[in-house]
Formats: structure tokens, sequence, C-alpha cells
């Protein structure tokens, strides 16, 4: 089945994602019974949901410096261990202040997910599978949120809300165990490698858009291409956040679903957005395969998707059914994680191999600071105007930004050395 090794560890980084969506979905889906518990209103959940952030958006950076430190392997299987712990123990909180400290704790352990993944593609993979690479892998986020929900609500169901985090926890140690069985840093490190492919990996990894002298850190991040590429992450990302934690209590406070309906209903939206996780890097591909141009493959894939993601998201705000919803929020989902492997990509194409786990961690904290904003601002909006309308409007408007960064800011980056102001 697995011709090449460096699909299994391509197995390997879908299933990290796929719990990591699960783990993160868990506490959106278990809401209802949480804020009924603790007797947290819409402003107490907005600030519940947005905790997670605080911790993930910090090591989002903190994790890509760590992943071109000491390598993507011990870095990974070192954050899922963490991130799997924290997570059984929200079955242990008791009130609103328990559950606050474990979500940023949950958080830290997940931070270095993004940086870490995006750092063993750029050592397993040549330059034109990189996108389709970081669309498989990460298609594993949609596909386990879109899971989360019928998995999720049938335990809190028939067992209560903390008995899936208990077992999340142990699917993670699972999956842990595995990881330092199977992956290494470099396929090069590797005994289960071919020449062959070995060969095929590294002559591939070539490319034009990387610049040749040795730049620093810094030199990278002061980069219009790297902060646009963060501004369009960051409304890329308001968008999945505003919907991985407020859409399920939307579609309960809104349109009168119940749990049990709101559990199956809203895995739908993530179906759809699995399809465009892993077609966008198939798409970026498949433009650069004919047409030469990395940058442009990337930037296309975005700024399309991007705009009608924001079509969707708005409309999808104004709408008074739930059926109507639902179809408008899977198509603003399938747009936007259109977009997602192509931000990763764009760092692997322009910067070099030392400093993309912290470039790309750079990038992924600025964009996640969408998880602690959005939450909360969509949590004081529906709490003041007792109504989604201007929360959606707010996210649909945030697209057209990001599109506009990409359009005017991502471009290829000048040598280092070519560079008066360097």
């Amino acid at each position: 089945m697995f011709k090449k090794y460096r699909h299994i560890v391509l197995v390997m980084l879908f299933f990290a994602a796929f719990i990591n969506y699960i783990d993160r979905a868990a506490l959106s889906i278990a809401a209802p019974y949480i804020s009924k518990e603790f007797n947290l209103n819409a402003a107490d959940m907005g600030l519940i949901f947005s905790s997670f952030f605080v911790g993930y958006a910090l090591f989002n950076f903190v994790g890509g410096y760590l992943a071109d430190r000491f390598g993507p392997r011990k870095t990974f299987g070192t954050a899922m261990s963490i991130w799997s712990i924290f997570g059984g123990l929200t079955a242990l909180t008791f009130n609103f202040s328990s559950l606050y400290i474990v979500r940023v704790l949950f958080g830290f352990g997940e931070g270095p997910i993004g940086s870490a993944n995006n750092k063993t593609i750029n050592s397993w993979f040549p330059v034109g599978e990189r996108a389709r690479a970081v669309g498989i892998s990460t298609g594993g986020m949609s596909f386990g949120a879109a899971l989360a929900g019928p998995i999720v609500g049938f335990m809190a169901i028939h067992w209560g809300w903390k008995t899936p985090f208990v077992v999340l926890m142990a699917l993670g140690l699972v999956w842990t165990y595995f990881w330092f069985k199977l992956v290494s840093d470099h396929p090069r490190n590797h005994s289960n490698v071919s020449k062959e492919e070995l060969r095929e990996i590294e002559e591939g990894q070539i490319t034009a858009s990387v610049i040749s002298s040795k730049a620093s850190l810094l030199y990278f991040l002061k980069q219009p291409t790297i902060l646009g590429t963060a501004i369009a992450f960051f409304a890329s990302n308001y968008i999945l956040y505003f919907f991985l934690t407020w859409f399920p209590s939307y579609l309960v406070m809104a349109h009168g679903l119940s749990l049990k309906d709101m559990a199956i209903v809203s895995a739908i939206p993530w179906l759809v957005g699995f399809i465009g996780q892993v077609g966008g890097g198939f798409v970026s591909d498949f433009v650069y395969r004919k047409t030469g141009n990395l940058m442009f493959s990337r930037k296309i894939v975005i700024v399309v998707s991007l705009i009608f993601a924001a079509i969707g998201v708005s409309l999808g705000g104004l709408t008074h059914s739930a059926t109507s919803a639902v179809a408008l929020m899977s198509i603003t989902i399938f747009f936007m994680y259109l977009t997602t492997a192509n931000y990763w990509a764009i760092i692997q194409d322009t910067v070099r191999g030392e400093n993309v786990g912290a470039v790309g961690g750079f990038v992924h904290l600025l964009s996640n600071l969408a998880g602690i904003i959005g939450p909360v601002v969509t949590g004081f909006l529906v709490l003041h105007t007792n109504n989604f309308v201007v929360a959606f409007l707010l996210a649909g408007a945030l697209a057209i930004v990001g599109a506009l960064a990409v359009t005017l800011g991502v471009k290829p980056i000048k040598d280092q050395s070519q560079s008066v102001s360097a």
C-alpha cells in the first residue's frame, strides 16, 4: 500500500491532526452541558473557548523554534503527550477557573503541532509534493472535527461530557508511542528509506524561490511576504475558530436544534471542509506544474478562496433557516480550507530549511491570535445584540482583508546579499 516510506510519515501526521481536532472540537460539542453545569453565560463561554489559544498561540512560535533546534520528532512527540494529558484533565475541572487554567495548559501542549508538521514535511517531501502533503496531513483536522460531533455527542449523551476527554487522552498517548517508533527527523536517518527515495526527496527539494544566502531569522520575520501571509492566515483562522467554537451553540441558540441533532448536523461542514483542505494542496501543485510559478500557484488559491469564504460566511449570518446556515457554512469552510496548505507552502517555498520551523511558528502565532480574539468578540457580540448576525459579517470582512494582504504583500523575498537594507 505504501510504496514510499514518506507516505507512512504522512499517515502519522494525518492522524496527529485528526486527534488534534477531535480534542479541540470536543469542548464546543460539550459546551451546552458544561455551561449548564458550571452556570456560564455566553461571555463566560467565549473566554473559555479563547483560553486554549492563549497557550496555543504563544507556543506556535516557541514550538517552531524547538522544532528547528531539537528536530520535529522530539518536539511533536513531546507536544502530543502534553496536550493529551491536559486534554484528559478537562474531565477533572469543576468551575470556570479550573476549566480556564486546564485549557490554557492544553493549548501550550498543542502549540508546536503546526510548525513541527511543516518542518517534518520540509524534510521528507520534494517541493512539488509539499502543498498536497500539507493538505493531506492537515486534512486530518477537518476530518477529526467532523467526527467529533457524532463521537463526542454520543459519549456525552450516554456516559457524560467528561468521558470523551479521557478517551481522547488515551488515543493521543497511543499515537505518541508509534510516532517515536516509526518516524525520524530526516529520511537520511531512517533505515527503511531506500536510496532511490532519498535521492528523489533531496533532488526535489531544490527550488529557486528560497534565497541562496544564509539569512537571519529576524530578516525573514520583517518581510512583507511573511506578514502578508500571517494576515491572511489570521483571517482564515478567524472564520475557522468562530465556526469551531460557536457554530454548535449557534445551531442550538438561534435555530433551536436539539443537542443530538446539533452533534450530527455540525459534522456536515467539516466533511466538506476535509475535501477542501486536501484539495487545496493538489490544486496549488497542479497550477505550479502548469505555470512553473510557485508564488502564483499559492497566491491564486488563497485569494480566490478567501473571497468566496467571505461571501459564504456573510450570507450565513443573514439566513433564518438552519438548513441554509449549514449549507452556507459548508461552502465557507470548504473555501477557507482550500487556503490552509498554501500558507505553509509559501513559507517552505521562500525560507531556508534551518529557519522553516521558527518562521512557520511566527506566522502561526500571529494567525492564531484569531483564536484568542474571535471567540471572546463573538461571545460579547451575542450577549449584547442577542443574535449572531454581526459576528458572521465581521468574519466575512476579515476574509476580504486577508485576500488583499496576499494580493498586495506576498512577493518573492529578495536575497539578503542583494538587499541594501539588510
